[in-house]
């Protein structure tokens, strides 16, 4: 039997958490619920292993979603932020033109914000995030996003 598809889902929002998860469900995706960035960079952490996706809002307590990426690449692919604070907004030691010197161990990851300016966007992507979307997201982008980004990772 097929293992099912992992998605960490982190949303301070339980109401957009819930949306999202029905939303994906016809997917077949099974849904890991985070609700701060600190809890997702916990369980990202913790079951690296299982995981197919993160999808990640931006504004969160504890850590963003960008804080997330960072901190995971960090640890997990030797890259480090440049400054001595890790805002998540700043380019990463180790890359070249905003691409990966070499894979990500991390499984893409799908970062969303209702202030979504093309600033945010532009550095999310140098960050590695797979697409930056703008909430409130349709439900076939959203969909579609998702469905590339796990065709992507294999």
């Amino acid at each position: 039997m097929l293992q099912p598809r992992r998605v960490l889902l982190a949303d301070d929002d339980l109401n957009v958490r819930s949306g999202v998860e029905e939303l994906l469900s016809p997917l077949g995706l099974e849904i890991v619920h985070a609700d701060s960035g600190s809890q997702a960079f916990e369980i990202a952490r913790e079951r690296l292993h299982d995981l197919h996706l993160l999808l990640l809002d931006l504004h969160m307590p504890g850590m963003t979603g960008l804080d997330v990426l960072t901190s995971l690449r960090g640890e997990l692919d030797g890259l480090t932020p440049l400054r001595g604070e890790l805002d998540g907004l700043t380019p990463l030691r180790g890359e070249i033109g905003g691409r990966r010197p070499r894979p990500s161990r991390i499984p893409p990851c799908i970062l969303y914000s209702a202030e979504a300016s093309e600033e945010l966007r532009s550095r999310a992507l140098a960050l590695g995030a797979w697409a930056f979307l703008r909430k409130p997201v349709a439900p076939h982008a959203l969909r579609g996003e998702v469905l590339r980004a796990l065709e992507s990772a294999g």
